[in-house]
């Protein structure tokens, strides 16, 4: 029987592993971003052991990049002039092996067996391949690697290789590499820019069987170092040496092994990168070489130990329990897996688009974020959304700098980054996607509702808000009808740009603004000390209540942006499949001049704004821009199947999610070897939860109206609410909602279906579920643009 958030779940092993055999390694990439490691700070591509066959190397640290120019045809004013990339600190995975003289690879001689394990309990990526040389000498190799959760620089590698019949003679060589070769991707704008040789020698030194490299970055002032601590295991015969260059540390084992015998290497790294000016390399060799003696006095066992415990206590939260499809069932933990190791609770980093799994989208921090993966762990795991939004407040002095030089009043934050400042050259859809400080503004409000932390709400929270108002104010103006106006930006929709009235940015600035206003009046004093006087608020809130949203009276909609329904149609019909993503088969100008979405942005406002929009809008909005909705990103699905499921297209909805949920895990992009979406895997958690949860937290109190598409029998998720954890449990019959961890008169008002109702520690509430609305039949998608139809099961 499958088990429950509550209650940790004691379900065959293909319910909590994902596999990849022989059969796979024309994925190779794919493989390698779906088996990355990490824990926030540390990420390790799942790269095989031996370094080759290998699509795209990776060690990334979080915020460890180097800083190149960008060039312009033509320049122009602020343009920005740098960006930073994303590059790979010296790659402590590789143990390459050769059997009688001949290299393991994978490619060539006979692969008897080979099997890539990601155990998400474990939080461990498992190894097993016998190989037999071309010369007829087989081995089997076994490996296990971790990133460590508890330990933010520590990672481990466990590995063994034996004959399978006689004896073999080994060499087998444990690398710590620097400056490994990356290869370039010029297909697709959204590759990463690559540096080659980004890494400059420091220092490198052995002791024993142990080393550690220094390097530093040229352009961006950072220094890293890398140190391995080896524990061999191996026969007498085998002889074991340690070498080191500048660029590389190896240890070698060299000899027989006969049958029955085997060799055995673990290998204990850790990692840290800071300021050239901040910790000399000598004393931070010291640092990350005392980390790894630690981690190897404290051995591999209780490294795996500790990794259990850990996700031990956020599977307890993070889990969603999906029954009546396990192919689904196995994603959407697969997707709570990865948003898990995506980000660290204790000091202050974000989680770039690709987390640190690939170097997609060089490795920058997006919107995303804000819009896709906060509004998540937010409710799984605060610690790590607040540290997220610390980063932010960290880098809110470059903001100001950014928007001084647009001459812009408050904060401007980048379109994209790593550091702090702008790293997208100047793009209409980037460079005026103002909306990033809305979004900002958004999960701040969303982390201080959910947690109730006051300190962080009348600190870093009350700062990024009225940064946020002030750009709002200062760039938004009255016209003479007395409405509020935001001209020249771009939404979500980046089909669109420089668009007036953008819906989506209105309706979130004007959140933004009445954010800012409460909270400054909740907080006067420290509001005082920004320099926020009333006379300021009352600006904020009389624009805010002028806000202009567009509308379509002829056709009855909202629209997505000012005069949006009265421009060209697309041509649909002179489409074919092989012309998407469109991005790459049309020119922006004749994209930004017809009604074709990228991705869902009047559809995203109605989530994010539900109580701004009555239910007959919302289908009628809905209609409208389904039937222009491409979905050539893949931020698109989950809002459209929260939507689609408030409005009772159930199988829509469900498609929608299957979408979101395997996106990496199918590939259906194309593009999972450059990283994962960690947007569309936030979003499939969104379209659960939000979707067939019904959950929203635009009132004071969460509220849910749920409705379960046919395909699932039973949902269950959890979620942290003002410091308990609320279990929601729903069936075809009834909702049930229940504090199974609180303290004994503990309660929780949230509402169901229109009813407020009270939650109490020990008694679980139950109400029936609400009846599905009927807003007619499915609205249409472009041709060939719905999502794949899941059947129901056999």
């Amino acid at each position: 029987m499958q088990g429950t958030p509550d209650r940790p779940s004691s379900a065959p092993d293909d319910r909590w592993r994902i596999l990849r055999t022989q059969d796979d390694l024309d994925r190779l990439g794919e493989t390698e971003s779906i088996f990355a490691l990490s824990n926030g700070w540390v990420g390790w591509r799942g790269t095989l052991d031996e370094g080759d066959p290998c699509d795209m190397p990776g060690s990334y640290l979080n915020g460890f990049h180097e800083r190149r120019a960008l060039n312009y045809p033509e320049d122009g004013y602020a343009f920005p002039q740098l960006s930073d990339t994303v590059i790979s600190a010296p790659n402590a995975t590789l143990v390459r092996l050769w059997v009688g003289g001949e290299p393991l690879d994978i490619r060539i001689g006979t692969l008897r067996t080979h099997e890539q394990v990601l155990d998400l309990r474990a939080g461990v990526v498992e190894r097993v391949t016998e190989w037999i040389s071309p010369a007829g000498q087989g081995v089997r190799v076994r490996s296990t690697r971790l990133v460590s959760l508890p330990r933010r620089r520590v990672a481990a590698l466990d590995w063994t290789v034996e004959p399978l019949d006689d004896a073999v003679d080994l060499r087998i060589c444990a690398d710590l590499l620097a400056n490994e070769r990356v290869p370039q991707r010029a297909d697709d704008p959204r590759a990463a820019s690559i540096v080659h040789d980004p890494l400059i020698a420091e220092r490198h030194h052995v002791d024993g069987a142990d080393g550690v490299l220094v390097h530093r970055t040229e352009h961006s002032d950072q220094r890293v170092a890398v140190a391995v601590a080896h524990r061999p295991s191996a026969p007498d015969q085998i002889a074991i040496s340690t070498d080191a260059t500048p660029d590389r540390i190896r240890l070698t084992l060299a000899g027989t092994v006969a049958p029955g015998e085997r060799a055995r290497l673990t290998k204990y790294v850790a990692y840290e990168w800071v300021p050239v000016d901040g910790t000399a390399a000598v004393d931070l060799a010291d640092q990350v070489t005392a980390e790894a003696d630690a981690a190897r006095e404290t051995g591999f066992t209780t490294l795996l130990a500790e990794q259990r415990a850990a996700l031990d206590t956020a599977w307890r939260t993070a889990d969603v329990v999906l029954e009546g499809d396990e192919e689904l069932q196995l994603a959407i933990r697969f997707a709570m897996f990865h948003l898990i190791q995506a980000g660290r609770p204790d000091g202050a980093s974000s989680i770039p688009a690709k987390g640190l799994t690939g170097n997609g989208y060089d490795g920058h921090v997006l919107w995303d974020t804000e819009q896709y993966v906060l509004p998540v762990l937010t409710y799984v795991a605060p610690g790590v959304a607040r540290s997220a939004l610390r980063w932010r407040y960290a880098h809110l002095p470059q903001a100001r700098e950014r928007a001084a030089e647009l001459r812009l009043t408050g904060a401007t934050f980048p379109w994209r980054t790593i550091g702090g400042q702008e790293c997208s050259g100047y793009w209409p859809a980037g460079t005026a996607g103002l909306h990033v400080n809305a979004d900002i503004a958004d999960a701040v409000l969303r982390y201080a509702g959910a947690t109730g932390d006051e300190k962080f709400r009348a600190g870093a929270g009350l700062e990024l808000l009225v940064a946020g108002a002030r750009l709002w104010r200062g760039f938004g103006h009255f016209t003479d009808d007395g409405g509020f106006h935001i001209f020249g930006v771009t939404g979500p929709d980046e089909y669109a740009a420089l668009v007036d009235d953008n819906a989506f940015t209105n309706l979130m600035a004007r959140r933004n603004l009445r954010g800012a206003a409460d909270a400054a009046e909740r907080y006067p004093e420290a509001a005082g000390r920004l320099g926020v006087d009333p006379a300021e608020v009352a600006g904020w809130r009389a624009a805010a209540d002028a806000m202009v949203l567009p509308y379509d009276a002829k056709r009855g909609v909202h629209q997505q942006a000012a005069g949006f329904t009265s421009q060209p149609e697309w041509d649909f019909a002179g489409t074919g499949d092989d012309d998407y993503p469109l991005l790459l088969h049309f020119p922006y100008l004749e994209l930004y001049r017809r009604q074709v979405v990228k991705q869902a942005d009047l559809v995203l406002a109605m989530l994010r704004c539900p109580g701004e929009f009555t239910a007959e809008e919302k289908a009628a909005n809905f209609a409208y821009y389904e039937a222009r909705t491409v979905r050539d990103s893949s931020l698109s699905a989950a809002p459209q199947a929260v939507l689609a499921a408030e409005l009772g297209h159930l199988d829509l909805a469900y498609d929608m999610f299957a979408e979101s949920v395997l996106q990496d895990l199918l590939d259906l992009g194309d593009k999972t070897g450059d990283g994962l979406h960690l947007a569309s895997l936030g979003g499939s958690w969104l379209a659960l939860v939000q979707g067939f949860g019904g959950m929203r937290d635009d009132r004071e109190l969460l509220s849910f109206d749920p409705r379960l598409p046919d395909r699932i029998e039973r949902l269950a998720f959890s979620l942290c609410w003002r410091g308990h954890r609320l279990l929601v449990t729903l069936t075809t019959e009834e909702a049930r909602y229940e504090l199974p961890d609180a303290p004994a008169d503990t309660a929780v008002d949230l509402w169901h279906h229109g009813e407020q109702v009270r939650v109490v520690a020990g008694t679980p509430v139950r109400r029936p579920m609400p009846q599905v609305p009927d807003f007619g039949a499915e609205p249409t998608a472009p041709p060939g643009r719905r999502p794949t139809h899941r059947a129901a099961a056999v």
